[in-house]
């Protein structure tokens, strides 16, 4: 494969474990009640957020680029209430981004080209890869939203960074 695209998909694997670790900071610091606490009936609670997450991850990456069978019943992901425990919803996510970036550790370049649909949508492998990175880190800045609106607290996913350095020319 291609320098450019090997980066590409280390880049958005760095992405997601980047989220990952912020999920599971989140999750660590709620209670079971808290990660299925719903603000309002519009709203999904952090539960229903991670099974979200790992449909979307499975559909996407595993099922469509990874060419296997799509089990998806998105439905499900939201109407879950209080069904699995925080050790669960952990598994989950860590066994679903595992095997999502086995995928993408080893995706042909011709599968990265390669049309196709995934969820109704015309996609290449590259476009997978790209919805599944920002779709991540959409809703893990919901899930730390909820979290500081639940702990009231900063979640320190930046501590010990010094975020006004300039860039470097």
């Amino acid at each position: 494969m291609e320098n450019g695209l090997k980066e590409f998909l280390d880049q958005c694997i760095y992405r997601m474990d980047e989220n990952s670790k912020r999920v599971n900071k989140c999750l660590d610091s709620l209670s079971e009640e808290e990660v299925w606490k719903r603000p309002n009936a519009s709203s999904n609670t952090i539960g229903n957020l991670i099974l979200h997450l790992c449909g979307n991850i499975r559909q996407y990456i595993i099922s469509s680029l990874g060419n296997t069978p799509d089990i998806r019943v998105r439905a499900e992901e939201f109407s879950a209430q209080k069904s699995l425990a925080k050790a669960e919803l952990h598994h989950r996510l860590a066994s679903t981004t595992e095997e999502a970036k086995q995928v993408m550790t080893n995706v042909t370049y011709d599968e990265l080209l390669r049309k196709r649909q995934v969820q109704g949508f015309d996609m290449s492998g590259i476009g997978i890869v790209v919805h599944v990175t920002e779709h991540y880190s959409y809703h893990t800045g919901q899930v730390a939203l909820l979290t500081k609106l639940w702990k009231n607290k900063d979640l320190g996913f930046y501590a010990g960074v010094d975020l006004d350095v300039t860039n470097e020319e």
